[in-house]
């Protein structure tokens, strides 16, 4: 079977319907959610809109209660890679028409708390120390490319790009372009020249 450009194999046509009918069975507003996927934690905080689409092996880590009527809301048309990862106990907000690569790591927690006179002692085990949150947001057109990393309590504004195996630790500004660890916006988007103009 041939797709455009692309020949799908027996095996993947398999797959893919099977994943169809599972996402019309749980994820009614989905456009497509590929199995397998985890959720961990209780999935009435999970939030979106139509057009969900998942790549592979996605992990949603939600928590099991809380007073909040969500943590992650993912906006109209999102479309994530295989692998990617999104941890949200407090609000991990994506916007519409998102686009992620694949194997992605996106949190608004950490086991501990590492700033100011409040900071976790290093002679805790990780696993046993106190999780802090702060909130992350993604805008409206953003790309996210591969292995991408964004922490707790960044905000990545409307149509940005973030360059593969970014490490994004502070806000980025609206029409940006940011690469590196930590992510440095290096382009921004000039509407009068209608060009990404270095910085």
């Amino acid at each position: 079977m041939k797709i455009g450009k692309y020949a799908i194999t027996i095996g993947e046509t398999i797959k893919t319907g099977i994943s169809l009918i599972y996402t019309k069975l749980f994820f009614r507003k989905a456009r497509l959610v590929r199995m397998p996927v985890s959720i961990r934690g209780n999935k009435k905080y999970l939030k979106y809109e139509e057009g969900f689409t998942t790549g592979y092996r996605c992990r949603f880590d939600l928590p099991t209660q809380t007073k909040k009527n969500s943590t992650l809301e993912i906006g109209k048309n999102c479309i994530m890679g295989d692998n990617c990862h999104f941890a949200a106990y407090e609000k991990l907000k994506i916007g519409n028409n998102v686009l992620f690569a694949s194997n992605i790591y996106v949190s608004d927690l950490n086991h501990g708390n590492y700033k100011g006179k409040e900071s976790t002692s290093p002679k805790i085990a990780p696993n046993d120390r106190e999780i802090s949150t702060s909130p992350v947001e993604i805008g409206d057109n953003v790309w996210v490319g591969e292995k991408v990393s964004i922490l707790p309590g960044v905000k990545i504004s409307q149509g940005s790009i973030i360059g593969a195996n970014a490490v994004v630790t502070k806000d980025i500004p609206e029409y940006s372009i940011a690469v590196g660890i930590p992510a440095k916006v290096v382009k921004k988007y000039n509407f009068k020249t209608e060009q990404w103009e270095k910085i």
